[in-house]
């Protein structure tokens, strides 16, 4: 049976016959239709994520197969934490809280391209991505949840493989991922004060300087990118501009 894959990448429950899926399929004349309806359905549970799906077509029966892979962690996590990007810079910004139970289901989801070879330590993997995110997992550090973990704190909880929270636990995380965002619009602010006061006192400073202060001030650098002056380009010898040779 000679057989020819398609691999693309899908936002969850929006496959159309546009790009890249449509092109990619129509030389092997398959029924472009039924193969974007069976991708709908099977990926709607991924809403708002990209999901890696593989298409697999008998070309002499033109039948399909369609086997459907997992987003990325972050992805997940993002979706699990109601966020729509991790923090800029996660050692001083934290904008989501999840619990153990959240991270077990991540960690049950991924299974098979983590590299864990049991729950606790594929659980450490989620944990530990939720670290360079910004994330935290019950209400600390990732990387302190882990230690946690290593001591056995959430043994039960991790073997048993629990995900499922109480509408009082879920009504918590929503207050609290409400809080820490209230936070982080506080910060920005801040930060945004500390940087117009950083420009205001290096006036005429080269750019390099102005940022390098701000950077040392802590300040994240989508704010440095957007007030601190741009480095400037030398101009190449004897260019436009440049001051004619002297005779």
């Amino acid at each position: 049976m000679a057989t020819e894959s398609v691999d693309v990448l899908i936002e969850g429950g929006k496959a159309t016959a546009a790009p890249p899926l449509g092109p990619a399929l129509g030389p092997l004349g398959v029924n472009i239709g039924q193969v974007v309806g069976e991708i709908n359905n099977r990926t709607r549970d991924f809403a708002g994520m990209r999901v890696p799906v593989k298409v697999t077509v008998d070309k002499s029966t033109k039948a399909f197969q369609i086997s459907v892979g997992t987003p990325p962690s972050s992805e997940l996590i993002k979706k699990e934490a109601k966020i729509q990007r991790a923090a800029a810079n996660p050692l001083t910004e934290k904008v989501a809280d999840l619990r153990i139970e959240q991270i077990i289901k991540i960690a049950k989801m991924k299974k098979d391209s983590l590299l864990g070879k049991n729950t606790s330590s594929r659980v450490k993997e989620i944990c530990g991505t939720c670290d360079s995110m910004g994330i935290l997992v019950e209400g600390k550090q990732a990387r302190e949840t882990i230690k946690d973990i290593n001591s056995g704190l959430y043994e039960d909880k991790i073997k048993a493989e629990k995900t499922e929270l109480t509408a009082a636990e879920l009504k918590a995380l929503e207050e609290e991922r409400l809080h820490l965002e209230e936070e982080m619009k506080v910060r920005e602010k801040e930060f945004r004060a500390k940087a117009t006061e950083i420009l205001k006192l290096m006036e005429g400073k080269t750019a390099s300087q102005i940022q390098a202060k701000m950077r040392e001030a802590k300040i994240p650098e989508s704010i440095i990118k957007e007030l601190a002056p741009a480095e400037q380009k030398a101009a190449p010898a004897g260019g436009a501009g440049a001051a004619p040779a002297k005779k």
